[in-house]
């Protein structure tokens, strides 16, 4: 009875430590890395002749990549998510950033710095957001998975490196969904009633990232999209340009724009407090604060 405990102790043990070593081995061939960041905005007048509101924002962002290179094969991920709020004494307190995206891109290496890639993407927000008229009064226009933006397909990338790649998909499908019964589903292209809408199309995807100087980053993240199935002309721009300067080990100054053009998503008009209509607009953002940063 002792041999057959002491033989199965020991095939316990030698199972723990292979699998430790096939834990270890599978580790190496990851990279991970991200960064959690806390930007604050504030401005103050007290007797200022010129004027002036008393604003205070702050913003949270956290921002990984989950990387895997082994052999041919490479699979790369990034998740982003940004919520912010901003208050000032007329309007309260606002949402002035609210998102969530998820990257995926499995490449087997073709040459050097080309791939056979399958890409996947998914967007939407956490929160409600509202348009508000001239008198401050809300409408509701999004929230969390209203709308959301799932898009994949098969491609081929150029893969300069981590900082520098460029994903091209003839043939991929995306899905528009709205599922919050108080939104208006019309304002994102689906049909009314509708909770979601099939595309089908082409889409590029780039990433590029360069220090223009010592502790300034310029960050470029652009996406292209044209359907084939509904005025393939009108092409879908997403661009996001971010400035990243480090002051020390933790303390950073972000600015980022984002601008985006969808011609399927309607933007409310309003004149004199009165909607006079809507349709497909340019999107700007903005967001410029200091705050601290913790990077892994």
């Amino acid at each position: 009875m002792r041999r057959i405990l002491l033989a199965l102790s020991l095939f316990g043990l030698y199972n723990l430590d292979t699998q430790a070593q096939e834990i270890a081995d599978t580790a190496k061939f990851w990279t991970i890395k991200g960064e959690n960041t806390f930007l604050i905005n504030q401005s103050s007048f007290t007797n200022w002749a010129a004027g002036g509101v008393n604003s205070f924002a702050g913003n949270v962002i956290f921002n990984y990549d989950f990387n895997y290179k082994k052999d041919k094969w490479s699979w790369d991920n990034k998740v982003l998510a940004a919520y912010g709020q901003t208050f000032q004494k007329e309007t309260d307190w606002r949402k002035n950033d609210d998102r969530f995206a998820f990257n995926s891109l499995l490449g087997r290496q073709l040459t050097e710095k080309w791939l056979y890639t399958f890409f996947m993407n998914f967007n939407t927000q956490f929160a409600k957001g509202y348009k508000y008229d001239a008198d401050g009064n809300g409408e509701l226009t999004s929230a969390g998975f209203a709308p959301a933006y799932v898009s994949f397909g098969p491609g081929i990338a150029y893969k300069e490196s981590d900082n520098f790649k460029v994903n091209i998909s003839p043939a991929s499908a995306r899905f528009v969904f709205v599922t919050n019964e108080n939104i208006d589903e019309t304002l994102y292209g689906l049909d009314e009633g509708k909770k979601s809408r099939f595309e089908f199309g082409a889409s590029l995807d780039a990433y590029y990232k360069k220090d223009i100087m010592e502790n300034v980053a310029f960050e470029n993240i652009l996406r292209l999209y044209s359907n084939y199935l509904e005025n393939p002309q009108n092409i879908d721009i997403d661009y996001t340009a971010n400035l990243f300067m480090k002051v020390n080990k933790f303390i950073t100054v972000n600015a980022g724009v984002q601008l985006i053009y969808d011609d399927n998503t309607k933007i409310p008009t309003f004149e004199n407090g009165v909607k006079t209509g809507e349709g497909p607009k340019l999107q700007v953002k903005q967001v410029v604060g200091a705050g601290i940063t913790y990077k892994f």
